[in-house]
C-alpha cells in the first residue's frame, strides 16, 4: 500500500503517517495539489491519497480525471465539520476522516482501499493444483500468461504470483488493455513528455516505469492493437521504452504477466495477435479452471461473499439455507466467481432475517446456460418478483405451474437434505417452495412469449426500483449493473414517456 498525504493537516501529518506505516503502508508527503500531481505522474505513484479538506479537492480530482489517473481520494480535516465533509464527498472524495487521527479508523480506510485483500478462496483440488503450479513459477522472472474465462480471477492469480516472487516488495501495477482506447494506451504504458500531444500538460511516466523492479500486469492483452503490440515486443526484448515525444530511451526492469479470456493461439492464426509477442509472453502458462470445473469452491466462496456484503451493509451475520446452497451448487455460473459474487450481494440485500433462502437467490445467465443445468432466474417468492405482494398489495404471487421434485426443490436443483422446513417455516414440499422455479416453468415462459427482450428488461428494472422505493444505488446492486447503466436506462424510459420512480424513500412507480 502506497499512501500519499497532501497538505499540512495542522501538524497531524506525522501522527497519521506513523499510524499508516505501522499498518504496512509506504508513506510520502507533499504540501500542495501541484506537488501531488507531480508525484502521481512520477514512477513512485500511490494507491491512496489523503488530502487536507482545506485544499481545492474538486480541482484536484478534476485534474486526476483529465490526466486519466485513477486513484481513491480520502479527505481529512480537523474535528467533525459536517459541511466540510459534505463538500469533500460531493467533490469526489471517497471518504472523510476527522483528525486527530484514530489508529483504528485509518487502519479501516487502508483495509477498505486494499479490500481486494487479493487472497484466493478455494478448496477444490483443481484450483489447488493451479495455485501450486503458479507458486512454483513465481520466484523466477519468467513472463507468465494467465488464461481463463471472464470472472475466474485472473488478476487475483497475477497478484498471487507477485506476492510469491522475489519482487514482492516492489510495485505491482495493472493496466487493462481493453478499457483504454488504442490512441491513449500507448501513453498509459510508455508515458509521454510535456507537449507531446494535445492534453499532455506535463511529463507523465507510464506503467512500465511505475512498475520498475516490480511486476506489470497487462490485463486482456488480446485487445491490444497490432501496432502497439510491435512496440511492446521491442520493450520486452530490449528492456527499454520510449516515452511519446522523447528521443531518449529509458531502461526498465519489470516482470510481465499477461491475461486473456480469448484463445491466443487462435488469435495468432487469424492474424490478430503477433506470434513473436505471444511466445515472448507465454514463457509459462497458467490456466485457471472455470467455477464449473471446481464445484467444491462454490460453498466456500459463497460464504466468503455472504459475510463480506453482510458486514459492508451493516446487516449482521447471515447464513445460507441448505436449499439455497443447492441452488448455488447446481447453477451453471457462466460468469464464474464474479457472477457468484454479484449473486451473493443481491442475496444479502434481499434476504429477510438471518437466513438466506432460495427466495433471495436471483440467478443470472439463464439464457446462456447449457441445456440440463439449473436455470432459475428470479424466484416467484422473491420480493423483486412480486414487489406489491403481501398485505395491502395489488399483485398476487405467481402460482407454481409444475410439480417440484420429491422434497420440494424445483426441478434442476436435486433433492433437499433431510426434508427440513423451507423458508419462513413452510414445509419443504409446499407450493411456495415449488414456486421457486416458476420463472422457468411453462406458465412463466408463456407469459413472456410475444414480448421483446427490451420490454422484459424495462419491466424488471422498474419493478426492482419500485421495490427499492426509488433508491437507485440499491436497485443497481440488486440488478447487478452499474449505477451509470441504470441511470441511462431510466433516462431512456423517461424520454419514452414511461413513469419512472423519483429518488426518495417514499415514492413508488405509478401503475
Amino acid at each position: 500500500m502506497r499512501l500519499l498525504i497532501v497538505g499540512t493537516l495542522e501538524g497531524y501529518i506525522t501522527a497519521a503517517g506513523k499510524i499508516a506505516m505501522k499498518r504496512g503502508a509506504k508513506v510520502s508527503h507533499t504540501d500542495s495539489i501541484e506537488g501531488a500531481l507531480t508525484a502521481l505522474r512520477a514512477a513512485a505513484g500511490a494507491d491512496l491519497v489523503m488530502i487536507d479538506v482545506k485544499l481545492d479537492i474538486a480541482t484536484f480530482i478534476d485534474s486526476l480525471k483529465s490526466e486519466r489517473i485513477t486513484i481513491p481520494v480520502v479527505a481529512c480535516g480537523i474535528g467533525t465539520d459536517a459541511a466540510a465533509a459534505v463538500r469533500a464527498i460531493r467533490a469526489g472524495a471517497k471518504e472523510y476522516l476527522p483528525l486527530p487521527p484514530n489508529a483504528e479508523l485509518i487502519a479501516a480506510v487502508l483495509e477498505a482501499v486494499a479490500e481486494e485483500s487479493h487472497s484466493i478462496v478455494c478448496s477444490d483440488p483443481a484450483m489447488l493444483a493451479t495455485l501450486r503450479l503458479a507458486e512454483q513459477v513465481a520466484p523466477s522472472d519468467a513472463s507468465v500468461m494467465i488464461t481463463g474465462e471472464s470472472g475466474t480471477g485472473k488478476e487475483l492469480m497475477a497478484r498471487f504470483i507477485h506476492r510469491k516472487s522475489r519482487r514482492s516488495g516492489e510495485p505491482f501495477v495493472a493496466v487493462n488493455c481493453a478499457a483504454i482506447p488504442e490512441n491513449l494506451l500507448e501513453s498509459e504504458l510508455f508515458g509521454h513528455e510535456k507537449g507531446a500531444f494535445t492534453g499532455a500538460v506535463a511529463r507523465r511516466l507510464g506503467k512500465f516505469e511505475e512498475a520498475n523492479n516490480g511486476t506489470l500486469l497487462l490485463d486482456e492483452l488480446s485487445e491490444m492493437h497490432p501496432r502497439l503490440q510491435a512496440k511492446l515486443l521491442r520493450a520486452i526484448q530490449e528492456k527499454e521504452i520510449d516515452r511519446i515525444g522523447s528521443s531518449q530511451p529509458v531502461r526498465v526492469n519489470v516482470r510481465l504477466i499477461a491475461t486473456s479470456n480469448r484463445n491466443l493461439e487462435a488469435e495468432v492464426r487469424s492474424g490478430n495477435f503477433r506470434e513473436d509477442l505471444y511466445f515472448r509472453l507465454n514463457v509459462f502458462s497458467v490456466a485457471i479452471p472455470s467455477l464449473r470445473e471446481r464445484p467444491a469452491d462454490i460453498p466456500m466462496i459463497a460464504e466468503h461473499f455472504l459475510k463480506k456484503y453482510a458486514e459492508a451493509n451493516g446487516l449482521g451475520d447471515k447464513r445460507l439455507t441448505e436449499d439455497a446452497m443447492l441452488m448455488l451448487k447446481t447453477h451453471h455460473w457462466r460468469g464464474n466467481v464474479r457472477e457468484l459474487e454479484n449473486t451473493m450481494h443481491r442475496a444479502v440485500l434481499l434476504s429477510r432475517g438471518e437466513e438466506v433462502g432460495p427466495e433471495a437467490i436471483m440467478l443470472t445467465s439463464k439464457m446462456l446456460a447449457p441445456e440440463g443445468s439449473a436455470q432459475a432466474s428470479i424466484p416467484s417468492d422473491s420480493p423483486v418478483a412480486n414487489p406489491f405482494a403481501g398485505p395491502g398489495g395489488t399483485v398476487p404471487a405467481a402460482a407454481p405451474s409444475q410439480p417440484a421434485q420429491p422434497g420440494g426443490l424445483p426441478t434442476g436443483y436435486g433433492p433437499p437434505k433431510g426434508g427440513k422446513p423451507g423458508p419462513y417455516g413452510m414445509a419443504a414440499n409446499s407450493s411456495a417452495a415449488a414456486a421457486a422455479n416458476a420463472g422457468t416453468s411453462g406458465a412463466g415462459l408463456a407469459a413472456l412469449i410475444g414480448r421483446t427482450v427490451a420490454d422484459v428488461e424495462r419491466d424488471l428494472i422498474l419493478e426492482t426500483l419500485t421495490h427499492c422505493l426509488g433508491n437507485r444505488t440499491h436497485a443497481a446492486n440488486i440488478l447487478g449493473i452499474s449505477i451509470r447503466t441504470l441511470r441511462n436506462k431510466l433516462k431512456q424510459y423517461g424520454d419514452e414517456g414511461r413513469s419512472v420512480p423519483t429518488p426518495g424513500n417514499d415514492e413508488r412507480a405509478t401503475a
